[in-house]
């Protein structure tokens, strides 16, 4: 839409926020099964409301009977968790989930028995695209999930620009041959709003969360913690978005400063890194990804319209190999942060990796950017 064009990221002219459509064609033969998919779609979506209670009721509750003995509360929390978490990947159409360990460079040879295998206090940084890498991760490792906090959601205001790339962006720039896109009117990527910290998220609760903005520390009914503090008295491993908020899956967005100053390598604890990938939409098959959340009851309408689907739902997950995370003793930090000065050296490279191993672009649009585009979006500006 020409309105939205001024949130084009200037350096690779992808629009990382409106949510993917699918190409024209087949309009008539869509139109005569649409009937048997929106009825398909409300039987499944109704099963899934059946499991989010079935879950709240055993997990969040039942569960919690056994929290005097740890390890039997955590066996028993991951069986009820995994077998849900997956019985609703199915419903939402996904079947079949590839997921592959790689390495970032061509060629070379992965270690055998190399495997990935968070333990407690272990972080897994992934970018963010919709409530299906929520549900994969809790059916993988049943980790605890977080919510960033900000400073404030109040915006700094933000010039009119017509160029500014983000350095490290894989890919050819705007402006030479089938790449030139033309944006006169691109805004310049919004300053960085301090994240102050994290709350402790259940799965229903980050699921719900998908697509929206990060709370603002006044906002929050409960003091924000550090990740770290998070971190060291965690049980299980902890999934950090460091987007904080949902792209539409064409690009990584640019991440926040959430790890604070780490020197790396690091050695304290263990980071797996992961990239998630979903195909466009077809006339047949809605886009997995979430990036515009629902007014009310987010995300079921988005569910409905993968529930709908009478094809299925593709989706690829790519994991890199340990032995070449940020928490690997071979890890070489100059092939990452090479003539540059980082706040977050740790979410530089991050970011770099996901955008390596998962083949996507980075731009240099942020959460604070979506919300500018939300305003406008929703109506409001």
């Amino acid at each position: 839409m020409e309105k939205f064009s001024a949130f084009r990221d200037p350096g690779t002219g992808i629009q990382p926020f409106l949510r993917p459509v699918p190409p024209s064609g087949s309009e008539v033969l869509v139109a005569a099964i649409s009937p048997l998919g929106y009825a398909l779609g409300l039987f499944k979506t109704i099963l899934l409301l059946g499991l989010a209670l079935v879950y709240a009721v055993l997990v969040q509750g039942i569960c919690l009977i056994l929290t005097p003995v740890p390890p039997l509360h955590r066996a028993v929390a991951y069986i009820f968790t995994a077998f849900l978490s997956r019985l609703a990947l199915l419903l939402a159409g996904v079947y079949w989930i590839p997921v592959e360990v790689v390495q970032r460079k061509r060629g070379r040879t992965l270690p055998a028995q190399e495997k990935w295998d968070p333990r407690a206090g272990d972080l897994i940084v992934s970018n963010w695209s919709s409530w299906i890498e929520v549900l994969w991760l809790a059916f993988r490792f049943n980790p605890i999930f977080v919510l960033p906090v900000s400073e404030t959601s109040e915006l700094p205001i933000a010039p009119i620009a017509t160029s500014s790339p983000i350095s490290r962006t894989p890919g050819r720039r705007t402006g030479t041959g089938s790449a030139a896109i033309s944006s006169p009117a691109a805004r310049a990527p919004t300053a960085r709003i301090p994240i102050v910290g994290f709350r402790r998220v259940s799965l229903l609760s980050i699921i719900a969360a998908t697509g929206r903005l990060p709370v603002a520390a006044a906002d929050c009914t409960t003091p924000p913690e550090s990740l770290e503090a998070i971190r060291s008295a965690a049980d299980r491993p902890v999934v950090v978005f460091p987007e904080c908020t949902t792209s539409n899956g064409r690009a990584l967005l640019r991440v926040a400063e959430v790890f604070g100053d780490v020197r790396l390598p690091v050695t304290r604890y263990k980071v797996f890194v992961m990239c998630v990938r979903y195909d466009l939409p077809t006339a047949f098959a809605p886009s997995l990804s979430h990036s515009l959340p629902s007014r009310t009851l987010n995300p079921l309408p988005h569910a409905f319209a993968l529930a709908s689907a009478l094809a299925p739902l593709p989706i690829s997950i790519r994991l890199l190999a340990p032995s070449e995370s940020p928490s690997s003793g071979a890890f070489l930090l100059s092939e990452f942060l090479a003539g540059g000065v980082y706040a977050d050296p740790l979410a530089e490279c991050c970011a770099a990796l996901i955008a390596q191993i998962g083949r996507v672009k980075r731009v240099g649009l942020g959460w604070e950017d979506k919300v500018a585009f939300l305003q406008l979006y929703s109506g409001k500006k």
